[in-house]
Formats: C-alpha cells, structure tokens, sequence
C-alpha cells in the first residue's frame, strides 16, 4: 500500500469517526452538531461575515436568513457567488457551510451569498426550490445581473443549484453564469451503480440515510420530477458546470450520469474525480480539500473572462 493510499484510508476513518458524531437520530441534535463544526473548522480571521434578512416579496414568501462572506482585502466586486449548502434537505446551515463558503471566497476573492433555505421534515419540497427563488429574486432587485451570478452548492445544494437553474429556464428566464457543484446529489431515485459499489468504503453516506432525506423531503413525491432529481432535467441552453467528486463515495455515479447528460444535451460541462476521497472532501481542512477549492476557482474565473 503505497504513502498516498495510506494516509487517505487514515483520513477517511476519522471522517467516518467524526460523522458519526455528526449524524444523530435526534434530527435537531444532527443540526447543532453541524453548526459547532462549521463554528469550529469555518472561522478565518481573512473573512468577513455579514448577516442578511432577505424580507417576503410575494405572498408565497418567508424571511430567509443569509450571510454575505467578504474576504478581508480588496477584491472583484462585480461577479458573486450564491451558495446552497448540503444536509440531505433536512439538516444543514450556514453556519456548517461556512467550511466551504469562507475556502470559496478566499479562493475567487468573490463575495459569497449563502441562506437558510427551508429544512425537510417540517417544510419538504418544493419550500427549498422556493427560497433558493426568492434569493434568486433578491439578488436581481440588489442590481445584479442573472450573468454576475455563479451558482454553487455541495450535496443536496448541488441539487438545489441545480433545480434552481432548471426553474429559471422553465420561466423562460436569464440564467446564471455558470455552476460549481460538489459531490451533488442528482437522482433521489438512486439508480447509480456506485450506490451499491461504493457501500462499503464511503465514509460519510449509506442508504439508509438516504432513504431517511429522502422520506423527509420528498415523501409520495414523483422522484423523476428534475426538481427533484434534476439527473432527469432537460440541459439545452445550460450555462458551463463544472463538477467535482471524490472516487470512495456513493453519489460517484449521481455525478458523472450528470455529466454525460450534460455533454448529451450540448452543455460546456468538466468533472474530476478526485482518487482516494469521500463525499465534500472540499469541507476538510486539508491540501486536496484547498487545492480542490482553487481548481473551483479557476473555472469560475475562466468563465468570468
């Protein structure tokens, strides 16, 4: 077993140590425990944290709690980032995203919008898809632009980046610059091979969790609606993505079935596969998880031009 192969199976076992701290039947017990992580690994003294209420517009709407993540020096004020954090739609923050959100704003010098969309049980789909519009809509009354926007998001915000995407064209509306996504989970209907191929060594999911997100947010839902499972989506006129995922984890085929669809529907797509890594590796506070971030930077930027 050569040095590198090593030290990632050490570094999946105290992943698979920590998420089992992490995840907890008691599902408000699940939230805080991600909160103190993303307290504890997000913290950087080079960012800047400014909370946000994004305020009804419509009828429909809710108050939606964000947080804007500046880096602490001079930086391109003219492209943004809006980030939708992962937890299965159930758990999550951003709070917990911040182990991603403060490495992404370090990385592109961009400003960094996340938000509190609405978590599963209490409000299953479609309250996400909702909130992501709304701070969508926010973002356009701000004065940006649909084209100074980058959509991002890691997991089941992958999944919402992406169903946030699909429910902008289907209004016949601009869309953004282009998408990052990271481990995204793209088919609650879990027909990739990988989630049986990868059950043993990925450290951080298993079916029965996925079942349980599942259940909490789209529970007697048509799993092959695309804003749900966006794999089934229609991508003609997509913007460029850009995808990342590790090879131990079980949503390694919910990514490259993506990409093939992608590349079917004439979109400018790239995924890497990252050898030896788990799901959101980007969150741990490692070089590949930094090096990782910085190839997410460069596609921002090459797309930025």
């Amino acid at each position: 077993m050569d040095r590198t192969v090593k030290r990632n199976a050490g570094l999946m076992n105290l992943i698979k140590r920590m998420h089992g701290v992490v995840e907890n039947v008691d599902i408000e017990k699940h939230r805080q425990s991600q909160d103190h992580f993303g307290a504890l690994l997000g913290n950087n003294r080079d960012v800047i944290v400014e909370d946000v209420e994004i305020t009804p517009h419509k009828p429909e709407d809710v108050t939606i709690h964000g947080e804007w993540i500046y880096v602490n020096r001079s930086h391109m004020k003219k492209y943004i980032i809006l980030y939708c954090h992962g937890g299965g739609y159930s758990t999550g923050s951003t709070l917990y995203a911040r182990t991603l959100t403060t490495k992404l704003a370090m990385s592109t010098s961009m400003d960094v919008l996340s938000f509190d969309y609405r978590l599963a049980p209490e409000h299953p789909y479609p309250a996400a898809t909702r909130d992501a519009m709304q701070v969508w809509n926010y973002l356009m009354l701000l004065g940006y632009g649909a084209r100074d926007v980058v959509l991002a998001g890691d997991s089941a915000g992958g999944n919402l980046a992406l169903s946030l995407c699909l429910k902008l064209k289907s209004e016949g509306r601009l869309l953004p610059r282009g998408l990052v996504l990271m481990s995204p989970w793209t088919d609650l209907t879990a027909s990739g091979k990988s989630h049986a191929t990868k059950a043993q060594i990925d450290p951080v999911l298993n079916a029965g969790y996925l079942q349980e997100m599942i259940e909490n947010y789209a529970k007697s839902q048509d799993l092959k609606n695309p804003l749900i499972s966006p794999l089934f989506g229609e991508y003609e006129g997509f913007p460029p993505v850009y995808i990342q995922v590790g090879s131990n984890e079980i949503l390694h085929d919910d990514a490259s079935m993506l990409y093939k669809k992608l590349l079917k529907d004439n979109v400018c797509v790239k995924m890497e596969v990252f050898r030896g890594m788990w799901h959101v590796f980007q969150m741990s506070p490692f070089k590949t998880a930094y090096e990782a971030m910085d190839k997410n930077a460069e596609f921002i930027y090459d797309i930025c031009r």
